[in-house]
This record gives C-alpha cells, structure tokens and sequence, in this order.
C-alpha cells in the first residue's frame, strides 16, 4: 500500500508475524532510545541529550520480544483467532527499507472479540442482526492485555504525526483490502486517540484503577495521606493477608526459575478456567517471556509452609509497573489484595516508579489508593449505517464514562484537611 508523503514515497508493508522483522528495527520504532537488555537507556550515535529526554518511556509490552513470544509459543496465530498481520511504514524506493522502518503497528485480523477488555460483543451483534458480516475485524492492540500505550509506533520527533497519520491511513486501506467491517485500535494515549479522531475514527472511553506516587517515599507515607478510617482498614487488611505464617517473596530476573513458573501457571490456569472458562497464555509463554525479559517481569509470590499458594505477575516499565495476572490454589482472606495491589505499591515505591496500573476494571481498588482513569480506543467502521449507530452509542457513553469517573473520585481514600496520623 503506497502513500505519497512530503519527503518521500512511504508504504505500508504487511507481516505474517514478527519474526520477518529483526528486534532491533521494531524496538526503534516501538522504545526508541531504551536499550532492550535493562531499564537503562541509551542514546544513539548522533542524538544530543534534550532529544534523549524526550523520548517516551520504556514499554514492555510493544516490545518486539513480547509480541514474538506470543507468536513463538502459539498464543496467538494459527487457529487462536488473532492472525498476525503487522505494519511497517517503509520508503518503498530503498530496498533496504524494511530493515529500518519509520513506523510500526501491532495488528490482527481477529474472527472473534476475546482477550481485548474493550467490549464490543453488542456492536458485532447487532450488526449481524442487521444482515452483516462482523468478523472478520482488524485489532491494533497488545493481546490479552488490558494496558495503555503507543500503537502507532514511531520515534518522536520531525515528521511523527505524519507517519502516525500514514499508518492510520494504512489502517483503513487494510480494512478494505481484507474485507473487514472494521479496525480497532484499543488502549491508545488520549493525544493519539485525538489524532485518529480528526482523521474519521469514532472514539470511546472506558476506565481503570491507577496508583500514583505522590512523594510518599515509603508505604507509611502514602498510608499517611490517607483518610484515618481508610488507612486503618488498609492496615487491618495486610494483617489479615498474611495470618497462617504466610510471607510474601519478590522474583525477579534469576530468581525466575522454572519451578516459579510451574507454581504461577498453576495458579494462572485455576483462576482463568473459574474466570474465562479457557486461559489465553500458554506454559510455553512464561518461560519465552523469562528467558527474553527476566528483569522487566516480577512475580508477587506468597507463600505458606514452604509452598507457593499465590501470586501476580507484573511487568516492569521504565516509570510504571503493570499488574497482569493473579491466581491462588488457597483462598485466604484479603491475600489477593495484598499481593496485587499493596505490594505492587511497595515495588513502585521501592523501584522509584510513579505508578502502577492493577489492570482492568475494580471499583474496588479505589478505597486501596488506586484512582480513576480514564483509558481511550478509536474505531474505524466501513459500513456508513453502522458507523452513524456506533457513533450516536459512543456519545452516550463517553458521557457515562466521564460522570462516573467524577462521582468516584468523590470518594477518594485521601484525606481532604489536615488532621492527626495515628
């Protein structure tokens, strides 16, 4: 697919998956300027150090490494549902091109709405009804994973929008070359939900639950930003999570053994059969995602009478610690809370990252510090009658969206006055 660009020729170049790709061309485009070893970064021969600065921070799940895994262990592909089909934005006049691309964009074709955490069952429904065909449909996204960030992936700088503006272009050329109904690009930064906005796309709202570092420094002194009635619940709460001699380990880089793999998929594969009725990852999965990225995973593990009983899996940004998956084989009271959500706060605080993302949904999180987002997607939809029917949903719904993330951050955990830490 050839676009006209003001400097140059530039084509958007499908793949079958990312291994006809080399790691470092995706990663220049997908964390540019973050080496792919270590949370460190790196600067490239040539680029002064205000350009450094402003490069975005380090994503661990548009990473080549992670993607691939998901392909190489047969999570997704084959008959999954989700069929590879990745972007490249390349200046077809270099035959060299492909080996550094300006732009990139996850992409599948899916033939159903599983493992996307943007619903959208009701639109492919009533659409059906209506005599059309839903499936299949494009999806810009990370599979399975419910967390904000670039899809449009190129280094900032001259020309940005521009490729973005490419890509989106190349988008909705996809969408009709493969018969799609449509392409939806989910869990997007709000200033690139915009852009697609202005080039055609309908835009929707949701909301998440995120933890924000204020300076606290420590546990005790996010406790005392607190509420008095708040902070003493949270204190009855990790009491309660850790009675029965249970204690709680951190894993991360070497300490990420197969048998700690073997212990957390148990727990992955009980909750997701109770949860989804068939777990997305496969065992094969954690042991590609160990091996390439050990020290951007941490697994919250708690443990009873020598045993692992439960634990979350979290991956590690370079300002933001995800929180993924929990699973448990024991059911002890407030545990789930302990080792998603305050000891994820602990890591942050202790790692020096700003935030921490619990992953999707839980209105519950918010009397635990964690505080209303709102996340963003934006969809292209061929059929004009369609289109006009979603886009008269979306309104309502941004609207809902927006009135209940004001009316919960009424009932934040914070205290509003002054008043005596206890």
């Amino acid at each position: 697919m050839r676009m006209n660009s003001t400097s140059t020729t530039l084509a958007v170049r499908l793949l079958s998956n990312l291994s006809e790709i080399d790691r470092h061309a995706w990663d220049s485009c997908a964390n540019p300027g973050w080496a792919r070893a270590g949370q460190e970064a790196v600067v490239s021969e040539g680029q002064s150090t205000s350009c450094f600065k402003e490069m975005r921070a380090y994503n661990p799940f548009i990473s080549w490494d992670f993607l691939e895994a998901l392909e190489k262990s047969g999570t997704v592909g084959n008959r999954t549902g989700w069929t590879p089909r990745h972007a490249i934005l390349v200046d077809s006049s270099d035959p060299e091109s492909a080996s550094r691309p300006s732009a990139v964009m996850p992409c599948y074709v899916k033939s159903h709405s599983q493992g996307e955490y943007v619903f959208d069952w009701g639109w492919a429904e009533g659409y059906e009804r209506a005599g059309g065909r839903y499936y299949p449909k494009l999806q810009v996204s990370v599979p399975f994973t419910p967390v904000t960030g670039p899809r449009l992936l190129t280094p900032p700088g001259e020309g940005e929008k521009e490729r973005k503006q490419l890509l989106a272009a190349g988008l909705v050329e996809m969408t009709r070359r493969l018969g799609a109904s449509s392409a939806h690009v989910t869990f997007l930064p709000e200033e690139d939900a915009a852009l697609l906005g202005e080039l055609g796309f309908l835009r929707r709202t949701d909301q998440q639950f995120h933890w924000t570092d204020e300076d606290y420094q420590t546990f005790d002194g996010f406790l005392a930003a607190l509420a008095s009635r708040k902070r003493k619940a949270i204190r009855r709460e990790r009491e309660t999570a850790l009675e029965h001699g249970i204690t709680i380990d951190w894993l991360t880089g070497s300490d990420l053994t197969e048998s700690a793999w073997d212990s957390f998929f148990s727990f992955y594969m009980d909750t997701g059969s109770r949860k989804w009725g068939r777990p997305y990852l496969n065992r094969g999965f954690f042991s590609l995602l160990s091996e390439r990225m050990a020290d951007k995973v941490l697994l919250i593990m708690a443990k009873r009478n020598g045993h692992h009983i439960a634990g979350a899996l979290n991956l590690i940004g370079s300002d933001t610690l995800f929180g993924r998956y929990w699973g448990a084989v024991e059911e002890h009271p407030c545990l789930h809370f302990e080792v998603c959500y305050y000891q994820a706060i602990e890591f942050a605080l202790a790692n020096k990252l700003s935030r921490v993302e619990a992953g999707a949904q839980g209105a519950h999180k918010l009397a635990r510090g964690y505080m209303p987002t709102t996340t963003h997607s934006a969809h292209y939809i061929a059929d004009p009658g369609f289109r006009r029917a979603v886009a008269h949903y979306l309104e309502s719904e941004r609207r809902e969206v927006a009135y209940q993330g004001e009316a919960l951050a009424e009932h934040a955990p914070f205290r509003h006055t002054e008043a005596p830490i206890d």
